[in-house]
């Protein structure tokens, strides 16, 4: 009882987080954000894998699964849709720190770390493995409804991706044993995304 009231108490401090996050100011962000990620890791307890011979294996995992993931996130704007939403999208500034900082370090880093290694150390010990997964996926969801009404994106089709994509980066942590898998795909998603959305509006300012 003690570990599933754990696993609930951080996973609203977790969504709460996201709500309090956007507004550290820039200079912080960064900094913030990746030593919020170190410490949720840490009070859990959860192993990172982060050196040796697990590293290795996160490194197979992740690079197997980001180069598809990558291709399939620039293919993606072969579709008129994705690409209009990608025009339309307000994108942080000043580009460089957004790509070099704040995709690895204040989203990659420190999501992998507070979700899947935190989160999910007190809920796999709390609900068990399967429910356990369940649990952080769904925290993970609800921690982007924020982000979904800022960028006037659906709620409801947020949460049930980015819930989905926590489930997968879930899986890829505990079939590898090492958080450099999620983190890699992670960071294939959103740098993908974010390069293919720069290429878009660079395209269509050129084209006026």
């Amino acid at each position: 009882m003690r570990e599933k009231l754990g696993a609930v108490a951080l996973g609203a401090v977790l969504i709460g987080w996201s709500a309090t996050a956007p507004r550290i100011p820039p200079p912080w962000h960064p900094v913030l954000h990746a030593l919020f990620g170190a410490v949720v890791s840490t009070l859990a307890r959860a192993s990172l894998g982060l050196r040796p011979p697990a590293l290795w294996a996160g490194l197979r995992w992740g690079v197997a699964g980001a180069i598809p993931v990558a291709v399939a996130v620039t293919a993606a704007t072969a579709l008129p849709q994705v690409r209009g939403r990608m025009a339309e999208r307000r994108l942080p500034t000043p580009t460089g720190r957004w790509l070099l900082l704040g995709i690895p370090i204040a989203t990659v880093w420190t999501e992998e770390a507070a979700f899947r290694a935190g989160m999910g150390a007190f809920a796999h010990r709390g609900f068990g493995v399967v429910r356990g997964q369940l649990v952080t996926a769904t925290v993970f969801g609800l921690s982007h409804v924020i982000d979904a009404r800022a960028t006037g994106d659906s709620v409801p089709g947020t949460m049930l991706v980015t819930g989905a994509a926590g489930w997968v980066f879930g899986w890829l942590y505990a079939k590898s044993g090492s958080l450099a898998a999620p983190m890699l795909v992670h960071l294939a998603i959103n740098q993908a995304g974010a390069v293919a959305a720069l290429a878009v509006q660079s395209r269509r300012r050129k084209s006026c």
